[in-house]
């Protein structure tokens, strides 16, 4: 299969490329389930961008650099935000229904969360990002120079260097797919491949992020030689919702910008009721989600306890069903009533910070090879994602990405290589598999969490190791699956993020090791290199 570029994810970041570039080039689209599997889709609390005359794309570069902790490259920063209102209008165009104000300038409503000195962050009730996909999803399926391929998983990106004929500096020229439903896999060849994959939060055993968050971008830029940044650098949600029957859900940072206090749960005992963030850090429940998630990592730590209470039932009922409409209704599902009570909550692995190295137009290492979103490393989140900036990153660098791809010369068409079918099924294979994967998911909770040591981290390292051989092994010799291709990128990312771990000795933003507890006077990058591989 031939296509002008090949789009791998079917968050908000691959879609702004696909619609900003199907006017003029034949896009596919791979997603791994269906579109709207994605964490975009899940995203409830909004996106940052000045909309406010208070407002100002100054205060909101101040506010993420601030949370950064001194990490952030302070002008893609500045790119992106001051391109914040035209994302927002691009979205309003596209028919995006956000919640609206009357009293408004733009007639829309604007929240505050952790973190932001304004009320700037946009949003639709407590589901924006699933308003925005919807919305924009429904265009993509109508647009006639875009291919959808669901249920197809990327494997690996192909590279010039390949081809016995081609010399010199390797290119991507496509990809290999394995299409989910018949385990055949495809070879499309592209002019530009762009990956568009999401973060890595299935590496942990807790997590707010979608099943499909596996590292698959990041693995694969890795593979094909790009660099790779600030991978110790794991955001920790503080409020995911405690539930045996409530998996990865996420209370938005907007419940505590409206007012919403932590408490001490009943199994505290005489402390029961305690609200302790004011004890923790001066701006209490607003501070960034760093400071908030290890506050109460501690107080569970501290006190023996499961959970924590976030309360906001001192607003009314009609204020908290027009504002997390979809959250108080998924806690009466459970039997826990917002308007009455409190709703438990733990911190869980929600957004990965660091990933493939890109300049402002998308570019990776590899010439041919895109990334954007929160696969990527652009240098707009340091070392801790001010909230709500994420979805603003995919819009403005998904449609930087698609202007510079659309100024490029036609390349000349090449013939790839078909995927060697030859391996063999083996049938203790699966069981294997999903036995690593939760061993995996188990250890780097355990050591490589919100507060870290050395020793932890080293023992992590080792029984990566010890996981990688084995799998390598069966990638090498057995029939592809998608569990496979998952734990695959999985323990790749997991070996990088405790290798960046490991060699920052200091204490910075999300990264917060009991051995280093000082931050170092300089601020600098992790940045990994590998060599070539193939």
């Amino acid at each position: 299969m031939k296509f002008d570029v090949a789009i791998v994810g079917s968050g908000l970041a691959g879609l702004t490329v696909a619609l900003h570039l199907a006017e003029t080039r034949k896009v596919t689209i791979i997603s791994k389930r269906t579109l709207l599997d994605g964490a975009s889709n899940w995203a409830q609390g909004g996106i940052a961008a000045v909309l406010d005359s208070n407002d100002s794309v100054d205060e909101h570069v101040a506010d993420t650099l601030v949370a950064g902790g001194g990490l952030c490259d302070e002008p893609a920063t500045r790119f992106i935000l001051e391109h914040g209102r035209e994302a927002i209008e691009w979205l309003i165009e596209q028919g995006v229904p956000f919640t609206q104000d009357a009293s408004a300038e733009l007639g829309f409503h604007l929240t505050r969360e952790g973190g932001h000195g304004q009320r700037r962050i946009i949003h639709a009730a407590d589901a924006t990002g699933h308003a925005v996909q919807v919305t924009l999803e429904e265009k993509v399926r109508n647009h006639p120079n875009i291919t959808l391929m669901e249920h197809h998983y990327a494997i690996d990106v192909i590279t010039s260097d390949v081809l016995e004929k081609k010399k010199g500096v390797p290119r991507c020229l496509g990809l290999y797919v394995q299409d989910v439903k018949t385990g055949k896999v495809i070879t499309i060849a592209a002019e530009h491949t762009v990956l568009a994959t999401g973060g890595a939060g299935k590496v942990y055993l807790y997590t707010t992020n979608p099943d499909t968050a596996t590292g698959d971008g990041i693995a694969m830029a890795w593979r094909a030689g790009c660099r790779i940044a600030n991978m110790e650098f794991i955001q920790f949600h503080p409020t995911c919702l405690y539930h045996p029957y409530a998996k990865s859900f996420l209370i938005t940072e907007a419940v505590r910008g409206e007012g919403g206090v932590l408490k001490l749960p009943v199994t505290a005992g005489k402390n029961r009721g305690k609200r302790f963030m004011p004890s923790h850090d001066e701006r209490a429940e607003l501070a960034p989600r760093d400071i908030v998630a290890r506050a109460i990592d501690a107080e569970m730590k501290k006190r023996g306890i499961d959970y924590v209470d976030l309360d906001i039932s001192d607003k009314s009922p009609e204020f908290l069903k027009e504002h997390f409409p979809t959250i108080m209704a998924r806690c009466l599902e459970l039997g826990i009533d917002m308007t009455k009570g409190p709703i438990p909550v733990v911190p869980a692995a929600h957004y990965t910070c660091g990933g493939v190295i890109t300049d402002l137009s998308g570019r990776t290492d590899l010439p041919g090879l895109y990334a954007v979103g929160e696969a990527t490393c652009t240098g707009l989140h340091g070392a801790n994602r001010l909230a709500s900036n994420s979805l603003l990153e995919c819009l403005v660098l998904g449609r930087s990405t698609a202007q510079y791809i659309d100024t490029q010369p036609k390349q000349k068409a090449v013939s790839l290589p078909a995927w060697d079918e030859s391996r063999v099924t083996d049938a203790d294979e699966e069981v294997i598999i999903a036995n690593n994967w939760d061993e995996l998911r188990r250890f780097m909770w355990n050591y490589v969490g919100i507060v870290r040591t050395t020793k932890r981290l080293e023992r992590a390292q080792h029984r990566i190791r010890l996981l990688k051989e084995e799998i390598d092994e069966y990638y090498a010799n057995f029939r592809i699956t998608p569990d496979l291709l998952e734990l695959r990128n999985l323990v790749e990312v997991a070996s990088l993020i405790v290798n960046s771990a490991l060699s920052r000795r200091e204490s910075r933003g999300l990264h917060y090791s009991r051995d280093y507890p000082d931050t170092l006077p300089k601020a600098l990058p992790s940045v990994l290199s590998p060599d070539r591989r193939h």
